[in-house]
């Protein structure tokens, strides 16, 4: 188990290696050489009540099969109603707390919409037990716009892998009618930037990253339409009417081996496309709408170090594995 460790001396090591990042807390590989994260996707936490005890039992059983060391929520977490997100987040984010888990989340379309800001959700989630949330640079569109660093197994000091966490907004007004929003020029530009410094700190690899965010891009119809995909889609892909260019940024700093989203609560496929996979989390919250005979769950993403390659799978609510990438 590759949990972290709390210890002062280890902290000071790992954060003087990391601190441009400005990361809490120090990630690692294992001693076996792999770092496993657990994604969920579409929780839509209220208060703990009614159908969130199912998405609580879902949590449980997930992190208790899979024992991951890390966690990413990769959007609308939380109801949008919710009048007291303070309480909502620190509910659905205890469920790591509890287990020594670092977590990191970004924002979907439905976060924002009770009566808190992104900037004040982000404010309460940064300062959160065990949380690596952090706002983004306040010049560029969104607000969960960061990265992470992954250590060597062998010297925490040393880069072996990165997390890159993008905020894909939530609405836009296109011909008259409101649509999803795409990621803005601005975020491109901050994603370049902090590809370079993170390679310029690897000694000038480009060390494999994965990249989270809530809305998909227009390319995951082409990784379903590829032929190559694996697991299913049951409902639309609902991307926004225009493409943010950021998947040809993927392929040209050529970081990013893979890319992982919601929304989209019934698809948990996984496709290629140019060498880079994108794929769902599994719609994991009881509080909105599923489909029937289709288990909840949260995708697992188990990265070998030394290797442009990754493991994945679905953890369902009943606790079946589902085998996408072996």
């Amino acid at each position: 188990m590759n949990k972290v460790v709390l210890m002062t001396a280890v902290l000071s090591l790992s954060l003087g290696a990391f601190a441009e990042n400005e990361q809490k807390i120090p990630l690692k590989f294992r001693d076996n050489g792999t770092f496993r994260i657990v994604q969920f996707a579409d929780l839509h936490w209220t208060y703990g009540y009614g159908e969130d005890k199912l998405t609580a039992k879902l949590i449980r059983t997930v992190l208790n099969e899979e024992d991951p060391d890390l966690v990413v929520f990769s959007g609308d977490n939380i109801t949008g109603g919710t009048l007291l997100p303070n309480r909502s987040l620190r509910q659905v984010t205890s469920f790591c707390a509890e287990r020594k888990i670092p977590w990191a989340a970004v924002f979907g379309n439905h976060d924002d919409e009770g009566n808190a800001s992104r900037e004040r959700l982000m404010s309460i989630m940064s300062g959160l037990p065990y949380s690596l949330s952090v706002a983004g640079p306040e010049d560029i569109d969104g607000v969960s716009n960061y990265s992470l660093v992954i250590g060597s197994s062998k010297n925490p000091e040393k880069p072996a892998a990165n997390i890159f966490l993008i905020d894909s907004l939530s609405y836009m007004i296109w011909e008259g009618q409101s649509r999803y929003a795409h990621i803005k020029e601005s975020q491109l530009e901050w994603f370049k930037q902090e590809s370079t410094r993170r390679r310029e700190a690897a000694g000038g690899a480009a060390l494999p990253s994965l990249a989270f965010f809530h809305i998909p891009l227009p390319e995951f119809r082409k990784a379903w339409e590829s032929g190559n995909a694996i697991g299913v889609k049951q409902e639309d892909i609902c991307d926004s009417p225009v493409n943010s260019g950021l998947f040809d940024v993927f392929k040209e700093t050529g970081d990013v081996v893979g890319i992982f989203c919601g929304h989209d609560h019934t698809n948990d496929f996984i496709g290629e496309v140019d060498g880079i996979y994108l794929g769902y989390g599994r719609g994991g919250g009881h509080g909105t709408y599923g489909k029937a005979g289709f288990p909840r769950g949260g995708r697992v993403i188990e990265l070998i170090e030394g290797e442009r390659k990754f493991r994945t799978w679905h953890r369902l609510e009943t606790g079946e594995q589902v085998m996408q990438i072996p």
